[in-house]
């Protein structure tokens, strides 16, 4: 009998696994995918917006290179971190169902089952892309992930978004040789791109490096070519890839198959109390991202460290 069953292995939850050693508590972090599944994700060149001391845990140093750390020294630190504190981890194993026992939890993986008196939910967000919804998005040259631009050079893309991730890419596929068209449904660029990349985006735009229909939205996908609704009326292109940066959405069947009330409201955040962070649903609580719904720019690394500490501190009284 474990005294908690942590999801997720991504930043904050290695943080509880931390803060269980620390409690003297017995734990098991699972994840369906690696070690910090979504940082491995990101795209190849992403540099944080955090300076390295704001995504410590662990009392591990991180030091890198410049001032903000990169995908690939993020991926190292936590390795390090995970290393350092010998965390008790099941990767590339996937939880499939969780039930009430007699004094905890049954939960059943893909590779095992386990015994718990408490869950922790730190599973984040970036698994579950918001999808298009219309013909051909099953193809293989449609992309929700990007990675690197190199694939794209010489190649008609269609970046679909107009925050910071679809402005990011249109701009670094832009500038490796990408033939770049834009598909917004706002009127214009995002208002929270950030300052120093915006008027760069809006300039290549008004030059026509980078084509940009705004107040449109693609209607179907096909191997060569995809069909648009802009306010002039409907128009073929031609297309090699699409890249998707619609942004990303929490696991909301798993929270609320659990029995976890959501707000009635737009960003459907969790019920957790702000002080343990245990849900309405007995010793099962909420850490990092997952804590803000839809809301996916409140909570980050920085600012959800605390939260393991919060859980455990929670547990310890609890089960001690």
């Amino acid at each position: 009998m474990l005294d908690a069953f942590i999801v997720g292995a991504g930043p904050i939850g290695l943080a509880c696994g931390i803060e269980a050693k620390r409690k003297g508590l017995s734990y098991i972090i699972a994840d369906k995918g690696c070690l910090v599944n979504s940082l491995y994700n990101y795209p190849y060149n992403m540099t944080f917006f955090s300076t390295s001391d704001r995504l410590e845990i662990g009392d591990v140093p991180f030091i890198s290179h410049g001032n903000k750390p990169n995908r690939s020294e993020a991926l190292e630190y936590y390795r390090r971190v995970a290393s350092s504190w010998n965390l008790n981890l099941r990767l590339y194993e996937k939880v499939l169902s969780v039930d009430r026992a007699v004094e905890g939890f049954s939960i059943k993986t893909n590779r095992n089952s386990y015994e718990a008196r408490s869950l922790v939910i730190a599973t984040g967000f970036y698994d579950l892309p918001y999808l298009l919804q219309i013909p051909g998005e099953e193809l293989p040259k449609v992309k929700h992930y990007y990675d690197e631009p190199h694939p794209y050079f010489g190649q008609n893309i269609v970046v679909v978004g107009g925050a910071n991730s679809g402005v990011d890419v249109a701009l670094e596929t832009y500038r490796k040789g990408a033939h770049v068209t834009m598909v917004l449904r706002e009127e214009e660029i995002s208002t929270r791109v950030k300052y120093w990349v915006k008027p760069d985006i809006e300039n290549r735009i008004k030059e026509g490096s980078i084509k940009a229909y705004f107040k449109s939205s693609i209607t179907e996908i096909r191997e060569r070519a995809l069909d648009l609704i802009t306010p002039d009326g409907p128009l073929t292109i031609p297309n090699d890839y699409v890249l998707a940066m619609t942004g990303y959405q929490p696991d909301f069947g798993f929270l609320t198959s659990l029995g976890i009330e959501l707000n009635e409201n737009a960003i459907k955040s969790p019920i957790y109390h702000p002080d343990t962070h245990e849900t309405n649903q007995e010793n099962i609580y909420l850490a990092g991202v997952i804590c803000g719904g839809l809301q996916t720019n409140k909570w980050f690394i920085e600012n959800s460290r605390d939260h393991a500490t919060m859980i455990f501190e929670n547990l310890e009284k609890r089960f001690k």
